[in-house]
Formats: C-alpha cells, structure tokens, sequence
C-alpha cells in the first residue's frame, strides 16, 4: 500500500493473501540467449515450480522445479523421465528465473508463455518421494485441503497422474485417455498427508517421484482466497453456465472427466469477452490455439462450446486484485509513441501488464479505447458506436502495449487494474434488465464509466459527488437527476444505464488511493494559484478535467506534453477529434500549473471560472 494511506490506516486490503506473490504468468520473447525473467515471485527462498511453453511451436511444455533443481526438466506432454540439461532454465531466483539457450523455451523471436507457481501453504506444495511398492503415506506441507494433486514419475518412463477432488475415487493422466481407479484407495488426502496405492506410475519400488499439490480455498474466508479446485456439468449446448468462484481468476485449467484433451487458459494471453480466447493442451505439444473457449465473469467464469452434458473438472486461480500498488508507476503509464515497435517488440514499454488503453493522435483524429478483456475489438471515446474488431491483440504482453510502430504523434495512457484504483468489468447475457453488478474494485468506486460494446449508444458517466449523468463523448452538462451512485458500493455498480445485457456491457470503475490517484470536484474561484490537492507528493502526472455545470469538453494534461508554468501546455479533448491544442490558444493564459499536491489554476482560465464546477481525475 502507498505511505500515504498507511499514515491514514485506511488501507481496505489490510494484511490480506496476495496472489501475485504466489502466482504468475509471464509472456516473454525468446532472445536465444540468457533472458532474467523478473516477474516478482520468490523462487530462490521460498521454492516453486516454472512452467514453459514456447506458443508458436510444436515444441514441448517444460516443467522444473526447486525440489529436483534447476537444470532438471520434465514434459507434460510426454512419459519420459526427467531430462538434465544447463541450457533450459539457468537458475531459481528471488524474483522470477533465468532462461538459458535451449531453443524449445528461449528461441530468439518466438513468443513463449510461463507459468510460475510458489510454495505457500493454502495454495501451492511440491514434494519428492521413493515409491515402495505398497501403501503409504506421504507428508506435505500444503496445511489446507488438497483441491488437486499432480504426480510424475522422474526415474522411469510412465504417464502423469492427476487426483482431483471432485473425483476422489478415480483419477486422470495428461493422455487424453479417460479415467482411472483411485490411487489413493479411498483415503482422501488431509491437509498434511497423502495415501498412495501400489502402482509403477506413482508408487513403484525404488522409483523417485514428484508430486505437484494444490490447494482448494473453498473453506477460506472470501477475502483470502486464492484457489478453487472445482467441478461443473456443461448444458445440452455445450455451455458451463455460470461458475461462481466468489472472485475473477486469471487462470484456469480443466478437463472433462472423459478423453478430451486438457485446456489451460490466462487472462495474460487472453480470455476475452468477444472474441477467441488463446489456449494450450499440457498434454499435446501443439502450438497455441484460438477457439472461443470462455469468458470471464467479477465472480467467476464461464466454459463455452464444449461438449453437451459433459462433467469437467477444474483449477482456477484469483485475478491479481487482492492488494493495493505501492506506486503509481505500477499502475499507470503515459507514453509516447517511438515508431520503434515491431511484430515481436511493444511500441509502449510500461514495465507492467496493460488492462485499459487510451490512444490518441496529437495532430486529430479518433480517440482509440481498447480493454484487455475485449482482446481484438475497440471502442472510440467520441462515438456513441458499438466496439469493432482491429485482428489484432494489443495486450498479448506482460510488460507493455501495442505490438507495431506508430509514431511520435500518437501518446497512449494505460492503466493495469489493481485494488482501490482501477477495475474493468464486462458481461453479457439474456434478455432482462440488471440493475447492479459486481466488481473487485475492493472500494466504492468514485467514477464510472460505462458503455454497451456490441450496441450504439452514448458513454455515460457517474460520479460520487452528485447526481444527473455525463455524456464522455459529448460536452453536454449534467442532465437528471437521478443518484446513478446510490446502489454503488464496494462490492457492486449500479448498471442501470446499460442494463441490458444482450448489447454487452462494459464498466469502468476508478477510484481515489491516497498518494495515487484522486476522484473529486472543485469549484471555481477565478483567482490566480487556486490549488487543486489530491494529496500528492510530487505533483499530478495526468489529469482529466470536465465542467459539470454547463457544456463543457473532457480537457486532459500531462506531464509528458508538459504541465508547466507558461501557456504553451497542450491539451486534448477526449470527445472530439481536434488536433491539440495550447493552454493559450484553447482555454485562457497558463490554465494549468504543477503544485506538489496536486495541480494548481490560474486566473482566466476556462478551468477556473468563478462558482462554475468540475469534475477531476488525476493520477500521480
């Protein structure tokens, strides 16, 4: 949380679990040479597992562990013992791993996938062992229930085999084959032991063995939870229905209880909520597939187009919005345009994945809204129209935006969802209205903005400070008055604006966190160094303005472009499509000024007209 909102001891996260510490999936672009993958988990203290798959080849998936060290690897899509060789991955390191050379996982210009999972108790365990021939029981130190565990032989030749809660008495393997009898004989795993039967595949005399052990947090208070091992039947059309986790995960991995193939899908390479989702089989060596398998839900998720009436198991882990940023640095980044990016580098580097993006071009035109949860399709800020689909997924990326050059006209402001500042929700559904829907914003959400995706109709826009609605794509005043935020909480958003599902709703919620972001409204004054605080410490980065009171455009600054002291700023309004403009041609002498808390504005200025209000948005 920032320093500011631990000296006010407001922070809603507390000391909840993080899943970010104990889980991610970083997407990398091979090198062929020595690549650090810093994706901020803690593999040399406290032990994991790093899963690889290069996505554009039939290359295997590759799996190490800290139990069996490094330079040992084994194939999920394969029986084969463990494999050492120094050139997969190098070496465990205290925030994320090192790739070596090997062309399967680091080939140079190829896009690869990793999974990483750490040892915590509640969530993730690994543990080596020598079978016997006969029952016995091993230790773990998961200390909660085992929602699911995967086991392999490293010795020998033999199939992977998986136990599953949800089918306590049989078992599956990563062929495609259907179940088997139970390799436990009954007796269902506690929270610090296992039973094995006799059998070569995982408990062979004198074989070496490791087993991957999941947790299930169903009996978790909701807040802490941050895996599920679960079960559902699809509908005579294939169709899951909706799978209520309590929470959005980021990553989910199923099977139907026959001989279909395994499906491993992530939010990094992209469940969308219109378009095909990327997906891989652990047990095929096939590159990556596009099909229109899922979507996500703020509680949970939904299955599509899989078998009718069909029982699958699965695993899934929570969405990282489980603590507030440190920085807004993290969250947030406004760039401009290189002309530098190309099929395999990001035209925008943010050091973080991108969830929500803004681009426009300084010399006019469209003002380009595209949300990872939309993968393809995009909206435009100045048009009341539906989302169109682009072919191209800007998001595909742990640590940027924009796969392709564009130039140093264009700027981008990019926002990664986290708690207590930004969330995104989109759904879809049945005919009927809806008049309130969840998100993990954790807080109440101050400003809202939300749209129908797959239906033409205008941006509207809410916040906590009065009633009426906006128009973003429009310089229209507040008109109504009905208290959009009155069913708006920390756990739900009142949708009655696009309350009809069937044209795809979207939402985006935002919120003020002490040191890096603020929400609110001032009111005029007319009078030079009026002083906008947003409790900052070294000014504003980005600011949105809009007056509430009369027509009035969306006015957004940046540091980037310059806030300064001088009339020679530029600024853009987001609801049209004008070319920039200065603070002196546009809206009155220097409107806008830095101040160390916030911003600050002067006299004759557009912005600071004396009893008029506005609504704000600014980010450190």
């Amino acid at each position: 949380m920032t320093i500011e909102r631990k000296l006010l001891s407001t922070s809603p996260s507390g000391d909840a679990a993080n899943v970010a510490e104990v889980f991610s999936t970083h997407l990398y672009n091979g090198t062929g040479s020595e690549h650090i993958m810093n994706n901020g988990i803690d593999l040399a203290g406290e032990g994991g597992m790093v899963w690889v798959k290069d996505r554009e080849s039939t290359d295997s998936h590759y799996l190490w562990d800290t139990e069996r060290g490094a330079t040992k690897w084994l194939r999920s899509n394969g029986t084969n013992p463990e494999t050492t060789n120094t050139q997969g991955l190098k070496s465990f390191n205290s925030n994320g791993f090192t790739m070596g050379t090997h062309a399967d996982t680091n080939a140079n210009g190829r896009d690869v996938a990793s999974w990483t999972f750490r040892k915590k108790k509640k969530f993730f365990d690994i543990v080596t062992y020598t079978g016997n021939s006969s029952t016995q029981t091993i230790a773990h130190d998961l200390g909660g229930p085992v929602g699911m565990m995967i086991l392999k032989v490293s010795s020998h030749t033999d199939d992977w085999h998986i136990w599953h809660r949800s089918i306590p008495n049989n078992h599956l393997r990563f062929s495609a084959a259907a179940q088997r009898s139970s390799i436990t004989g009954g007796t269902a795993p506690t929270d610090t032991h296992f039973t094995l039967t006799n059998d070569n595949g995982y408990n062979g005399s004198g074989r070496t063995y490791v087993a991957y052990l999941f947790s299930d947090n169903s009996s978790e208070d909701a807040e802490d939870q941050m895996i599920k091992c679960g079960t559902y039947t699809t509908s005579g059309s294939g169709d899951s229905g909706d799978i209520n986790l309590g929470w959005e995960p980021q990553f989910v991995l199923f099977k139907s209880t026959g001989s279909n193939n395994w499906i491993m899908i992530d939010s990094m390479r992209g469940i969308h909520a219109d378009s095909t989702d990327s997906w891989i089989s652990p047990n095929l060596n096939q590159a990556e597939g596009l099909t229109n398998f899922a979507y996500l839900t703020s509680r949970g998720f939904r299955i599509l187009n899989q078998g009718n009436n069909v029982p699958y198991v699965y695993m899934a882990i929570r969405a990282p919005m489980m603590k507030e940023p440190e920085a807004a640095t993290d969250v947030f980044s406004f760039l401009r345009g290189t002309g530098n990016g190309t099929a395999d580098i990001y035209e925008y580097a943010t050091g973080f994945p991108v969830d929500f993006a803004i681009t426009f071009d300084k010399t006019g035109g469209n003002r380009e809204v595209k949300t990872r949860l939309m993968g393809n399709h995009r909206l435009r800020a100045q048009l009341a129209e539906a989302q169109a689909d682009t072919g191209v997924n800007p998001f595909d990326s742990s640590v940027g935006f924009y796969k392709g050059a564009q130039s140093t006209n264009y700027y981008t402001s990019m926002w990664k969802r986290a708690k207590g500042f930004f969330d995104v929700v989109a759904w879809t559904g049945a005919s009927g209205n809806v008049s309130t829907m969840p998100h993990s914003l954790g807080v109440v959400p101050e400003l809202v903005i939300v749209k129908y995706r797959g239906h033409s109709d205008e941006w509207y826009v809410y916040d906590n400070g009065g009633t009426g609605k906006i128009y973003l794509n429009y310089a229209s005043s507040t008109s109504g008055s009905t208290n959009y935020h009155a069913n708006t909480t920390a756990t739900v958003f009142d949708t009655s604006l696009v309350s009809n599902p069937v044209r795809k709703p979207i939402a985006y919620l935002f919120a003020t966190l002490a040191g890096i972001s603020k929400v609110g409204r001032y009111t005029g004054t007319g009078a030079n160094n009026h002083v906008i605080n947003c409790g900052f410490s070294n000014g504003a980065r980005w600011v949105l303005i809009k007056r509430l009171n009369a027509t009035g455009q969306w006015y957004l600054f940046d540091s980037v472009r310059g806030i300064t002291v001088g009339s020679t700023d530029p600024f853009t309004m987001l609801n049209l499509t004008n070319a920039d403009q200065t603070e002196a041609a546009g809206m009155g002498p220097d409107a806008i000024q830095p101040d160390s808390s916030g911003f600050k504005l002067t006299s004759g200025s557009d912005l600071n007209q004396a009893y008029k209000t506005f609504l704000f948005y600014a980010i450190a």
